[in-house]
């Protein structure tokens, strides 16, 4: 018999290797966009940092720094003007603690319910309608803490000014709930089912599961969701300068007016002030003390995660 090939011979071997200079073009093309865009981040960053750099300098060739750091009061529309940021710093993190109060309980027995507690179909609806707050704009909330909370607050204790650092801690509290409730629950629905199965197998219960081993086991994302919603505290405008209004007072009285530091710039922000003024210069020195201090912040972060995250197989 004659053998028979199906298939024609090939006069050349190298027609049956696949050409790769289309896909290795395309991939060249892929690594140079990224690259691009990672970039475009990092200059981002780098010119925002550049633009407070710059105006703050002007600011301290006025105003020396040990003036800024130890005046008691913050005037610096006045004649006779102050830079105490100290003043400014206090309210923020009177605000701050305030939501933190709030927020921690909150998100955290929010996630922990979603996570363990819950059943699936439950969770499902639940967790979208909760991180649905988080799409309120600030200026809502704002309003909210205005109109609603401070005259409840002022329905039980009269005295309380219409503008205070309570309301607006309050409901900036409830605003950053959603971030520590979203974050904490993904951190503790990673954690291996193994490590709960094996302590109810040495006789745990539900609720001694959760405290001894799931909430350790997922503590370095707690902190880090608990960290970035400090940093979103810190950072908020509106909430702050709508409800606990512009006076800068000294002190940590939750009760009367006070002025933090994003609702100076917003207070300073609105266009009557003259480019290349004192006052002018002086939203860049707030600005970049408040660059300073999430800096900080995120970095004890980034710290605290490198250094206590638990790794599984």
């Amino acid at each position: 018999m004659t053998n028979r090939s199906f298939f024609p011979p090939m006069a050349d071997d190298s027609l049956w290797q696949p050409n790769r200079g289309i896909s290795r073009l395309v991939q060249r093309v892929i690594v140079v966009l990224f690259a691009i865009f990672a970039l475009i981040s990092v200059a981002t960053t780098c010119g925002i940092v550049l633009s407070l750099i710059f105006e703050t300098i002007e600011f301290f060739k006025k105003v020396p720094l040990w003036r800024f750091l130890t005046d008691n009061q913050w005037t610096p529309l006045f004649s006779n003007p102050q830079y105490g940021i100290f003043v400014l710093i206090s309210a923020t993190f009177l605000t701050s603690v305030i939501a933190i109060l709030v927020a921690l309980p909150l998100g955290l027995f929010s996630a922990v319910c979603l996570s363990e507690y819950a059943p699936a179909g439950v969770r499902k609806w639940l967790k979208p309608a909760l991180e649905l707050l988080a799409g309120v704009p600030t200026v809502v909330y704002g309003y909210f803490a205005l109109l609603l909370v401070t005259p409840l607050i002022r329905s039980f204790a009269p005295w309380i000014s219409g503008f205070n650092g309570l309301s607006a801690g309050l409901v900036l509290g409830i605003s950053i709930t959603p971030l520590i409730a979203a974050l904490s629950e993904d951190a503790i629905y990673a954690v291996p089912n193994s490590l709960r199965q094996g302590s109810y197998a040495l006789g745990a219960t539900k609720r001694e599961t959760i405290v001894g081993v799931v909430l350790p086991a997922a503590l370095s994302g707690i902190v880090a969701s608990i960290i970035l919603a400090v940093s979103r505290a810190v950072g908020e405008t509106m909430i702050v300068a709508i409800a606990a209004g512009q006076n800068p007072t000294l002190g940590l009285n939750p009760f009367v007016p006070i002025a933090t530091m994003t609702a100076y710039i917003v207070q300073v922000s609105l266009g009557d002030t003259p480019a290349g003024s004192l006052a002018y210069t002086s939203i860049f020195a707030v600005g970049t003390t408040l660059f300073l201090i999430t800096l900080a912040l995120n970095i004890v972060s980034f710290w605290f995660v490198r250094r206590f995250q638990e790794k599984y197989e």
